[in-house]
């Protein structure tokens, strides 16, 4: 069972509310069709009801509120539009990355592809599916969780009739499984085709609340219609006609010189235009809807106007819903149940990883290559590909790009379940995020340095590729800039939702924060920090071993200098940023 109660969309500055105090009931075991024309809220009531749209009101899904539901895509399935997901991924891939985020098995991924006829494109990317495909997907989707409740935003919509039969059928199957339906319609004879309950709205307001027969009896009526110049002279003789054979007809002007006549035929209306020459330029039998009772003189007359559903006041209702708890806000979804086997999904279920990773390992190895010709250049410099004029390493600014894109691309292709909203700023999720990139930059230090000794010895010889005795550190100071430039795109696309702000936030380290870092620390008394392992080792409460003195000293090396001390000023900024705004999104929400 699904209550909505009080449903009232934020208005604009100088508009009305797109929902305003939208109630009523969809029954378990049913369709419910949400009708209306376009523009008449149907798609914002759904994302009131799934408190994706700020607003007022609650939504009660047998008996609980979408926010207090421990695993909302078990209890509720969403499909707003297309299916939200990045082009290059697979059907599969797609699913198995929802499974993460619903906490199911993955075999449920196999299943519904086969249920829904997608088990043969299981490997096909989402940017290349028609659209009758990626509505299937989509309804796979939204399924996933086993749901008892299913929204759907026109569904069927630009699909071909046959697919639209599969669709529905689809959701009648659910219905008889003692599921609840909630699907919006633009058209009233779908409506009454596919629809036990039609819940009909009008500016965003509730006009209309039917059972399907009594909808399809009182709004869908067969008629005439005829298009004519002679409109009025027409109608006058169809009304003289009908009184003379003592027949009821109705006659109702339409706009653009067409008449609707009920209770009557083509041919008895045509033939009465023969009789007394009317020019007619159509003549048809047509079944459609009538203007909803609120509308008033455009009303035709003699139709059966249902009455409206009563209701509580909007006091009382308002009253019941603050009793209830109910939220004065929307809330966002819960993050992945999941959240590290969703991530890895998320982040290997496309190439884009693998071409970073592949163009950071040639332009290296090419770039090292280059350096090590002259003779002047170190071993460590010429893996690392850096030169003295180049503040950060190529393999840094990669792995600042795989950090950009996990956040970045996550809000442009949403990843949680279809239409329930991009994914949340949650600690787990973050967690997940910074352990995985983190993982990547090293695996990225470790591609490069690999294959840079050994296109160095390979190319120049053993003696070019002798590796330095501080080699521990250097290798700890790599995997710093790397590891830090990931967590600093990474931080910077969550703060700003957008991997152009990542990859921004890492250049700007090398380019912004590292030159004033350089100047602050040109000082004629600058004391060096030789001694620190000594002195930490003294205050220590635990004796470290002898091996800890190489990487502090190396972590403190790494500090003190300008690129280093640049890239933990920035980390240390994006941290509060995203702390800051995520306890005002809390505050706000």
């Amino acid at each position: 069972m699904l209550q909505a109660i009080g449903l009232t969309s934020t208005p604009g500055k100088k508009s009305s509310p797109a929902v305003d105090d939208l109630t009523f009931d969809a029954a378990p075991g049913a369709i419910t069709a949400l009708l209306g024309p376009d523009g008449a809220g149907k798609t914002t009531a759904l994302r009131l009801m799934l408190e994706l749209e700020p607003g007022q009101g609650v939504t009660y899904y047998r008996g609980n509120r979408l926010g207090d539901i421990a695993h909302p895509a078990r209890e509720v399935g969403a499909l707003l539009g297309d299916v939200p997901g990045h082009p290059a991924r697979t059907a599969r891939g797609q699913l198995r990355m929802l499974c993460a985020a619903a906490g199911v098995p993955l075999a449920r991924a196999g299943e519904l592809l086969e249920a829904v006829g997608l088990a043969g494109m299981a490997d096909e990317r989402l940017g290349s599916l028609p659209l009758a495909m990626d509505r299937r997907l989509g309804l796979a989707s939204a399924l996933l969780g086993d749901p008892g409740t299913l929204l759907l935003d026109e569904p069927a919509k630009g699909l071909s009739p046959r697919d639209q039969g599969w669709l529905y059928g689809m959701l009648r199957s659910h219905a008889d499984r003692g599921g609840t339906v909630v699907c919006a319609v633009a058209d009233p004879k779908e409506a009454a085709r596919i629809a036990d309950h039609v819940v009909t709205l009008d500016a965003g307001r509730l006009v209309a609340d039917q059972d399907g027969a009594e909808f399809a009896r009182t709004r869908l009526r067969p008629r005439v219609s005829v298009r004519t110049p002679h409109a009025v002279r027409l109608a006058d003789v169809v009304h003289r006609e009908a009184r003379a054979a003592r027949r009821s007809v109705e006659v109702v002007p339409e706009p653009g010189g067409v008449l609707s006549v009920y209770g009557s035929s083509c041919a008895e209306v045509g033939e009465a235009a023969f009789r007394h020459g009317v020019l007619v330029h159509r003549l048809t039998d047509e079944t459609g809807d009538t203007a909803p009772a609120s509308t008033g003189p455009s009303a035709p007359v003699g139709t059966e106007v249902p009455a409206e559903p009563a209701r509580p006041s909007r006091a009382r209702r308002w009253a019941a819903a603050a009793i209830s708890g109910a939220p004065p806000a929307p809330r966002p979804v819960t993050s992945p149940v999941r959240p590290l086997r969703y991530e890895l999904h998320r982040m290997f279920g496309v190439r884009t990883v693998f071409r970073i990773a592949g163009a950071t390992v040639l332009v290296s190895v090419v770039a090292g290559l280059l350096m090590a010709r002259s003779g002047g250049t170190s071993v460590e410099a010429a893996v690392a590909a850096r030169p003295g004029y180049l503040p950060l390493p190529p393999v840094a600014f990669a792995a600042g790009l795989v950090g950009a894109l996990s956040f970045g691309d996550e809000y442009r292709y949403p990843a949680l379940a279809a239409a329930r909203g991009t994914v949340p700023r949650r600690l787990g999720l973050l967690i997940a995020k910074l352990t995985v990139t983190a993982v990547c930059a090293l695996g990225l230090i470790a591609l490069v340095a690999a294959a840079g000794f050994w296109a160095l010895r390979l190319v120049y010889g053993a003696e070019a590729t002798v590796p330095p005795g501080h080699w521990p550190a250097l290798a700890a100071g790599w995997g710093g800039l790397a590891v830090g430039s990931a967590w600093a795109g990474l931080l910077a696309a969550g703060i700003f939702r957008s991997t152009a702000a990542g990859a921004a936030a890492v250049l700007a380290v090398p380019v912004v924060v590292t030159p004033l870092m350089r100047q602050a620390l040109i000082v004629p008394a600058a004391r060096s920090v030789a001694g620190l392992p000594d002195r930490l080792r003294e205050l220590a409460w635990v004796r470290l071993p002898h091996q800890a003195d190489i990487w502090l000293l190396s972590a403190a090396r790494l500090l003190a200098r300008p690129a280093g001390a640049a890239l933990a000023l920035s980390l240390a900024a994006l941290v509060c940023a995203y702390a800051a705004v995520r306890l005002r999104r809390r505050t706000a929400w």
